[in-house]
Formats: structure tokens, sequence, C-alpha cells
């Protein structure tokens, strides 16, 4: 029996060490980096990563913003300037002074070359809940420099796999709520120590027929304050409401904050809608596609939960698809028209437009 941590585990242990500023070597065959987040990036570390002639890796989106040529297709690789400080690498990643301050050139960027090992630090970051960008430094002997520094090391295609990671039913109990005094709450834990999600079964809804589901996403500004920027609150009460008034249903409550992009970039891109971008557009500033969920996680707990039909809640066409794609059957698309007011209304519009929904 082994005690060294497997695959999966060190993808877990290098999240949070990118999240807390701690670099991870990044191997892929033969050859390796030392990845450092930007965002947890300090003086002391930039200091000991110039020696090393690092590039500071953006998503497109990023690169886009700051008008920087993405040879790499999906990422550029930024060379970092000889008078490159810390205030310089933070304002790369963050758009937050953008406008107080434009980023001046010119920029010289990488092309060609194998990209995997950089495209496997913005993975990283990502699946961290920090901002996408990374300092990259290639090493000569990534093994014995992650030995030496007591360092994380990860493999550039496991940190790629797009294989969703497997969810376990944790617990479940009895759970009476104001819309049926008949509830029951399941937790579900991922095996990569990722977030952990809920099924909430109000009623006792009949496996054999289709179910009215929401997938709900983790909203905790609209679910637990009442803002009035999003429709969210209004759209987890209401589909619940319905549920209760049916006598049965099944709401997912996935922790996948702001799209799947986390709390604290969520509170970036609303400081940048404050300087006037709208919600897609502050998210690619930030350098985040439009949408960085992930519904195969509710089709897989719906299938654990014994479901294969159902009516969805929702006014996204595009949910529809992704959970028939995961193999599910959704009969009717049940619309969900709450929560509008005039401090939404901008927003609901780019829903609209620029995601498709259906209002």
């Amino acid at each position: 029996m082994s005690f060294l941590p497997n695959l999966t585990e060190r993808l877990s242990r290098a999240r949070s060490d990118l999240h807390i500023g701690v670099p991870v070597v990044v191997v892929d065959g033969t050859a390796s980096a030392l990845v450092l987040a930007a965002e947890a990036l300090t003086a002391d570390r930039l200091a000991a990563i110039a020696p090393l002639s690092p590039v500071l890796t953006l998503t497109a989106k990023r690169a886009m913003t700051l008008k920087i040529p993405a040879y790499d297709g999906d990422l550029a690789r930024v060379a970092l300037p000889q008078a490159a400080d810390l205030a310089w690498v933070h304002a790369m990643a963050d758009p937050a002074d953008d406008l107080r301050h434009p980023m001046k050139g010119p920029f010289h960027t990488a092309r060609g070359g194998d990209v995997k090992i950089h495209r496997a630090g913005i993975a990283l970051v990502k699946s961290a809940r920090i901002l996408p960008a990374c300092l990259v430094a290639e090493l000569s002997d990534g093994l014995a420099f992650a030995r030496e520094n007591n360092l994380t090391i990860v493999d550039a295609t496991t940190a790629l796999d797009t294989q969703m990671s497997p969810l376990h039913p944790l617990v479940a109990a009895r759970l009476p709520m104001a819309v049926s005094d008949a509830g029951r709450l399941h937790i579900f834990r991922p095996d990569d120590d990722a977030e952990e999600h809920y099924a909430i079964e109000i009623g006792t809804p009949d496996r054999s027929k289709p179910v009215l589901a929401r997938l709900h996403s983790a909203c905790f500004t609209g679910d637990v304050l009442g803002s009035l920027k999003c429709d969210c609150g209004p759209q987890l009460h209401g589909a619940m409401e319905q549920m209760g008034t049916e006598g049965a249903g099944i709401l997912l409550y996935l922790n996948q904050e702001g799209r799947g992009i986390g709390l604290a970039n969520k509170m970036r891109a609303y400081s940048l809608q404050d300087q006037g971008f709208d919600t897609v557009e502050a998210n690619h500033r930030l350098g985040f596609e439009d949408d960085e969920r992930d519904f195969r996680i509710g089709a897989e707990l719906l299938r654990k939960l014994g479901f294969s039909q159902i009516r969805l809640l929702t006014n996204n066409p595009k949910k529809v698809a992704k959970l028939e794609s995961c193999g599910l059957t959704v009969t009717e698309r049940v619309p969900l028209h709450v929560g509008q007011n005039p401090f939404n209304s901008g927003y609901l519009a780019t829903k609209a437009a620029k995601s498709g929904h259906l209002l």
C-alpha cells in the first residue's frame, strides 16, 4: 500500500498551492516548467523566478482586452519586460484599473512551440477560482527542482483532462421546508476535492415519470442577500414554490457561483459592470469565457438519484441542449419568469441578447 498521492490528489493539492501563492511544477513528457498564479504572486517569488525568464500566460479573452495577439489561439505568452515589477504583473492579470491606467506596449509575445504546459497552467488557476493568468518558467529538470523545493508535481495531461470527477453521495436526510414538509437534502462530494453539490428533493417524485427539475447555480448575492442585480434569488424560491405546489420536484443546487468563476471573480465582474461593461464583457475582460459552468454535474446527479426524464425549469435553451447531450430526456422546458426589476433590466437584456435566454 502506498501513501503517495495519486494523480487526482496531486491535482487537488496543486489547486490549493496556487491559490495561496505556492508554485507548482507541471510536466509533460521530458518537458517541465514552474507555474505561479499571477494573482497570488509576491515580490519575493517574482524576484526568485525572474532569472528563469518566465512568460506571463493569459487567456485569449484577457489578451484581447490588452490588445495582445493570441498567437496560440486560446492563450498568449507575454515576455516580462526587464523593469516588470509586482504591480505590472497584477495589472496585466486584473482589469480593475484598465480604464484608469491603460496598458502601454509594446508587448513581446512568444509564438510557436508546444504550449501544453502553459495551457495546463491556465486550467489549474481557473479551477482554483482565481484570475486566469500565470507565470510559466521552463525548467531543465522539473522533477529535481520540485524535490529540492518541496513542490507539488502535476502532469499536464491530468490538468487538462476534461473528464468530470466522479460524484459520490455523502449523506441524505429529511428536511421539512416551507414549500413542503416532505423534503430531503442530498449532499454529493467529488473525488477531486472540488466543491460539493446539493440535491433538494421535494415531496416523493415518481422516478418512472418526468420530474419537475431545476439546475440552480449558487448565487450568494441573490439567494442569500436578496441582490437586485440578478434574478437568481427569485428563480430559486419560485422554482421551489412551484415544486411545492405540484407536490414533487428536484432542485439541484450546484456550487458554480458566478457562472463557474467563483464569488471573488464574480465581485470583480460586478466592479467592472460599475465601470459600464455588461456581464459578458466583464467576464471577458477578466479572462473568462461567457459561461464556465459544467452542466454535466447536474446530469450526473439526476442519474444518481434515479431520474432520466425531466421537465426543466429554465429560460435557457442551451441548458436543455446540454442535458440532452448528456443522455437525459427533457420532455418540456418550463419557463421561469420571475425577479425582473429596474436594477437588473440591463443584465436580463444581455442574457437574452448574448446568451440566448428566452425572457
